[in-house]
């Protein structure tokens, strides 16, 4: 729970649990920022396009004004885990409902905000579960300037709003991929197909950077769905990495695929050096990308 300490002369709040994180800091103009190690807020978008805010107490930093989730990180917390965070104490969020999509960061220096952009992945109805709150509300896309918003948020909605359309998502041809690489895979096509889905599992966590896939300057977390054949059918799933366990044809399956997703709205990559499959996929919507730029990416 994030409790800010009232400003001079604004009325005193009810006290929570502190952490080292919850302080001002204070720009050289004066200004203060809350979060000693930056802040972090949640912009969660529901398959309606509806956003959630929250509507700020009225003693709060910029109170009576329409906001995001959010507070300060504490130390050591990553800005994807603390908007998390916030989001559940203030809104309640339920673990696992939401599926990452961009991280926006305001760096001024001296102090930072980040925005996780977050696609509901499990419907909820949020909460009040603090004090921080008059209400918190679904408001669909196309209304949110018309709320009294928090001027940050104000700025932020404008460079984002154009964002919520773009989705990415990206196609990976395993049997391409683990060939690459004369690591020994075809004496254990099982395991070298696990070993790519989780070194592709990691990627997810930390996302990957707007030129990677040519996408406006944020860090992404496209979703990834891996197609594997043959023998591979048999590796086991990864949380956070669809596994398309192709029935004959590898390539069909990737051709498949990618027509669904480009249908959904999604702007699909899909990696392979195959040329034809190359083609085919190009011809279906998506850009490609060789192997070695997977290879690359990975840690």
């Amino acid at each position: 729970m994030t409790i800010e300490p009232p400003a001079p002369g604004e009325p005193r709040r009810p006290h929570g649990p502190r952490d080292p994180g919850d302080a001002w800091v204070v720009a050289p103009d004066g200004s203060r920022y809350w979060g000693r190690f930056g802040a972090a807020g949640l912009l969660a978008v529901d398959s309606d396009r509806r956003v959630l805010l929250q509507h700020r107490v009225t003693w709060s930093h910029f109170g009576d004004t329409w906001a995001l989730p959010g507070g300060a990180r504490h130390e050591g917390e990553s800005a994807c885990d603390g908007a998390l965070r916030e989001a559940a104490e203030e809104a309640g969020v339920p673990d696992a409902a939401i599926r990452p999509r961009l991280l926006s960061v305001l760096d001024l220096g001296y102090w930072s905000y980040t925005t996780l952009v977050g696609d509901v992945v499990t419907p909820f109805e949020p909460e009040i579960s603090d004090p921080e709150s008059h209400e918190l509300a679904w408001v669909p896309e196309n209304e949110v300037a018309e709320r009294p918003l928090h001027p940050g948020f104000a700025d932020s909605w404008a460079a984002l709003e154009p964002l919520l359309g773009v989705r990415p998502a990206v196609v990976v041809d395993a049997a391409n991929v683990v060939g690459s690489v004369p690591d020994g895979w075809w004496r254990d096509r099982v395991g070298a197909a696990e070993r790519l889905l989780s070194r592709i599992g990691e990627l997810t966590a930390t996302g990957i950077s707007a030129s990677a896939l040519d996408l406006p300057e944020h860090t992404w977390f496209p979703e990834w769905a891996v197609v594997v054949e043959g023998q591979a059918r048999a590796a086991a799933s990864t949380a956070s990495v669809e596994v398309v366990r192709a029935e004959a044809s590898g390539d069909d399956a990737i051709v498949h695929e990618t027509d669904r997703l480009v249908a959904a709205g999604r702007q699909v990559t899909v990696v392979t050096s195959d040329r034809e499959l190359a083609q085919r996929v190009t011809d279906a919507g998506a850009s490609v990308r060789g192997t070695r730029w997977l290879l690359d990416l990975l840690p």
